[in-house]
């Protein structure tokens, strides 16, 4: 088995440390501190952190903690799987499903391990687009056409990493029942859920054969955590990536754990928190690409904290996102997800520095813009 370079984290890791001042490239939200996070807790939970035993948990999650997602999925705590982020998720699910000739349908552009590890164990994956000429709307009939009977998974990104694309109630619900017709597993990624710019998607958690896969990353902005889900309903499936779980990591921190519980049994104050910062950066944004609207433009995403401008000339977008490290700017450049002309921004990491952050952006775009008319 062989994976393919991840460019994406790659650039990411690389470009952490000075020169970097305005971090515009996380698809996270406003961080907490763990005094933060505890005092959304009752007054004992300090001490009853101090006087935990540092001993294993259990394979599928602590009680407290499967129980609190179980309430805010309206599932059965039976159903949810907690993992070590959805990256563990993504892993299992790829991996129970990876059988010689089987495909997996997945959207374009998407989170690149959706195809890195698919590929590396032999499955194919087939891309439906989400098309910029289209709004980045799905296409229902076009990923139908894909779908044969050695279509293993139908996945979902809601809302979609790095577009910031969503799929209505109703469309998902279509999806979810096209599948289930065909055996085929639907599953749902919403890490970025439930934060959107206009009108919300409800969970696909409450589909009846739906895999449903979260984490407490993005939306939850507690990336330190390194926890996340699964709603699996199929006990056959939910019992099978328990196993992979037991022979990988076996379990979870019970210390992040507890700290995920409290996270999530104080989810309004959380989600309100990153949803403020998200929605006044989204402004500011509009207002810089307004200025620069013959230089770079975008569709303005309807939910989660990235978009995904693209240069009107076409140009590939990477010595652009050079030239902002250099300036202090960390963006991702879409080479990272095969759109070379597009680059990623993030709007959900912080609302005291973003002002500023979009006034070098600016300065930068203008520099950029004048350099490509004189030449």
């Amino acid at each position: 088995m062989d994976l393919a370079e991840l460019t994406l984290d790659q650039w990411l890791q690389q470009h952490t440390k000075k020169p970097i001042e305005f971090d515009l490239g996380s698809s996270t939200g406003p961080q907490w501190t763990m005094r933060e996070l505890l005092s959304l807790a009752d007054s004992d939970a300090l001490e009853t952190m101090l006087d935990m035993k540092l001993t294993y948990s259990r394979s599928a999650g602590s009680a407290e903690l499967r129980e609190a997602i179980a309430e805010m999925q309206g599932v059965s705590p039976d159903h949810v799987l907690v993992t070590i982020g959805a990256a563990e998720a993504l892993f299992h699910l790829y991996w129970m499903a990876a059988e010689p000739g089987a495909n997996i349908i997945v959207p374009f552009p998407c989170f690149p391990p959706y195809v890195s590890i698919p590929r590396s164990l032999g499955l194919e994956p087939r891309f439906y687009r989400l098309r910029r000429e289209n709004g980045f709307r799905l296409d229902l009939d076009e990923l139908k056409r894909l779908v044969d009977s050695k279509t293993r998974i139908l996945m979902v990104n809601l809302p979609n990493n790095p577009t910031g694309a969503v799929i209505g109630d109703a469309d998902l619900r279509a999806l979810h029942d096209f599948a289930a017709e065909r055996g085929i597993q639907f599953v749902s990624d919403e890490v970025h859920s439930p934060v959107y710019h206009g009108p919300a998607t409800a969970t696909a958690a409450r589909l009846p054969a739906a895999t449903t896969i979260g984490d407490f990353s993005k939306a939850f902005s507690l990336p330190g955590l390194r926890l996340g889900w699964m709603v699996e309903p199929n006990a056959g499936r939910r019992s099978r990536y328990i196993n992979a779980r037991e022979h990988i990591t076996i379990s979870n921190s019970p210390v992040m754990e507890m700290l995920a519980a409290i996270a999530t049994r104080n989810r309004k104050a959380v989600w309100e928190r990153t949803r403020k910062v998200a929605n006044a950066n989204l402004k500011l944004i509009d207002n810089l690409l307004a200025a620069h609207a013959g230089v770079v433009t975008w569709i303005r995403p309807r939910g989660g904290m990235t978009g995904f401008p693209w240069f009107l000339s076409g140009e590939d977008a990477r010595p652009f996102c050079i030239e902002a490290v250099r300036q202090g700017l960390l963006l991702v450049p879409g080479d990272c997800f095969a759109m070379p002309d597009h680059f990623r921004l993030g709007f959900g990491v912080s609302h005291d520095w973003y002002p500023q952050a979009m006034e070098r952006l600016s300065v930068l775009l203008g520099q950029w813009g004048r350099l490509r008319r004189a030449s």
